[in-house]
């Protein structure tokens, strides 16, 4: 008679290699984007200890101090300017993502993913330290961090379109919603940890707050290089089903061949595979993309989703800091609350948009709640210590849950729709093409709250709802064909035919 198995191999074995294989990449890619979001998070932290209020610190004996209120700021964000000067380092990073990451999915569809990740994270890293080290080389030129943070923002656009295709080659769309939901956590927990490592060392030796979320990218840089694997055809493992033409009542696809398109800037659609000279399937065209229906409406969304999102990863610490008049590293031990309701708010935005199929449905419900809660909390969110936990949590659900859907689940069936025919290959550029445009928002949020705080905080509130209402009324004919869907006058797909 065969002896029992123990508990934990008979738990092993119970999973296929093809589930082991899926796991592993979701848990790797999951690193790569937790490091990504890590190194990004310390600029917000530090903004408060590089200028202080300094008249209520003990000043060093050996000090020759000219001005009482700014002794201990860091040069040149001393000076009464120095929101315009942050607004100048958010933006010199965000521009120059934004601008980057319509050509990074171009890149990631012809070259390979894992060196593509690789050098991205390494180079990061790079410039991640060389801010940090501004510190000890005791720079204090405008010029050299927002250099710094221009090469550092090209850089980290590598990431998203490269890691949202890997985990898209991987994963069809049963659960897609949820699986990404959970999956896309890593932006707040790259938050958080990249708030936390900050905050440790940002008032004894700010460089290091830099420094050492630097060196844990780049270090995911040679992780990805030893392990990533791009495809499951790859290790031999069996491709996900993308789409199933039977059950979404679809027999054509909805982009037609050139000869069936003037200008010819859709590419070729074969049955089943656009394939190219080499036998390889033809990444699509920047114009094929935006063709896909749903495209631009989501990126338009996003635009102003992720201006709302990104003026709080920017300013939040400092809000509170200014407003709750918490130290640096309170306020940014604080400010992490935000990012923990962005996880929740992200997992039940998938989970619901799975069950429902109604990705932008639940998008602008969300985003229709999340107004009023940003009005209440400008206006009682800071009343007392319970007050602050519960309208943080809260605002971060409601904020970051369609930012998090749209940018995994959305591009994911988007990028894999049934026009495409399965061409896998345009995952990255519909990616692209809808964070880029969603990080020109995340550029004019920081900005637009630069030039607008010095008029009171008030004012970049009304800011963001209105742009969370704006960013409602994008999706607008989605959420129509979505609620025809139900009613049974279309057919409930996720990816919208034109009509």
């Amino acid at each position: 008679m065969k002896a029992s198995l123990a508990p934990g191999i008979r738990l092993i074995t119970s999973f296929s290699r093809d589930s082991w294989y899926r796991g592993f990449i979701l848990l790797l890619t999951f690193l790569f984007y937790t490091a990504y979001h890590l190194s990004r998070k310390p600029i917000s932290i530090v903004k408060s200890e590089l200028h202080r209020n300094c008249s209520g610190l003990i000043r060093p004996s050996d000090l020759n101090i000219t001005n009482n209120v700014t002794w201990c700021d860091w040069a040149p964000f001393d000076q009464d300017n120095y929101k315009t000067l942050f607004a100048v380092l958010d933006n010199s990073f965000l521009v120059a993502y934004a601008i980057g990451m319509f050509f990074s999915g171009i890149f990631g569809e012809r070259l390979p993913l894992r060196y593509y990740l690789s050098v991205g994270m390494l180079m990061s890293g790079l410039f991640t330290c060389l801010f940090g080290l501004g510190f000890y080389w005791k720079i204090h030129s405008l010029g050299y961090y927002a250099v710094i943070q221009v090469f550092n923002g090209l850089m980290q656009t590598t990431g998203w379109p490269a890691v949202v295709a890997c985990v898209g080659n991987w994963f069809g769309k049963g659960k897609r919603g949820l699986i990404m939901g959970v999956w896309n956590s890593h932006t707040s927990v790259g938050n958080i940890l990249g708030s936390l490592i900050a905050g440790v060392f940002v008032s004894s030796a700010w460089g290091m707050s830099f420094i050492v979320p630097g060196i844990i990218i780049a270090s995911t840089g040679v992780l990805c290089f030893f392990f990533l694997v791009e495809k499951p055809e790859d290790v031999d493992c069996s491709p996900p089903q993308h789409h199933n033409d039977l059950e979404s009542g679809e027999t054509e696809p909805l982009l037609q061949s050139p000869s069936h398109v003037a200008n010819g800037s859709i590419a070729p659609v074969e049955d089943p595979e656009m394939i190219s000279a080499d036998g390889r399937s033809e990444a699509i065209s920047f114009c094929g993309a935006l063709s896909i229906p749903g495209v631009v409406e989501f990126s338009l969304c996003l635009l102003f989703a992720k201006l709302v999102s990104y003026t709080f990863l920017y300013w939040l610490p400092l809000y509170i800091s200014n407003v709750a008049h918490f130290e640096a590293k309170e306020a940014g031990d604080m400010s992490t609350l935000f990012d923990v309701g962005g996880i929740v708010g992200g997992i039940m935005a998938g989970v619901v948009s799975d069950y429902t199929g109604g990705r932008a449905t639940t998008c602008c419900v969300m985003l229709l709640a999340a107004a009023p809660m940003l009005f209440l909390y400008n206006h009682i969110g800071q009343r007392n210590l319970g007050t602050t936990i519960g309208m943080l949590l809260l605002c971060g659900g409601l904020v970051n849950g369609p930012y998090a859907l749209i940018t995994t689940a959305v591009s994911a069936d988007l990028g894999t729709h049934e026009s495409l025919r399965g061409n896998s290959r345009a995952l990255s550029t519909v990616t692209a093409i809808i964070d880029g445009t969603g990080s020109v928002g995340a550029a004019l949020g920081p900005l637009l709250a630069g030039l607008i705080s010095p008029s009171g905080w008030n004012n970049v509130f009304y800011m963001l709802i209105s742009a969370d209402v704006l960013a409602c009324l994008f999706l607008a004919r989605l959420v129509f064909k979505e609620a025809q869907g139900w009613c049974g006058r279309l057919p409930r797909v996720r990816g919208y035919k034109e009509t």
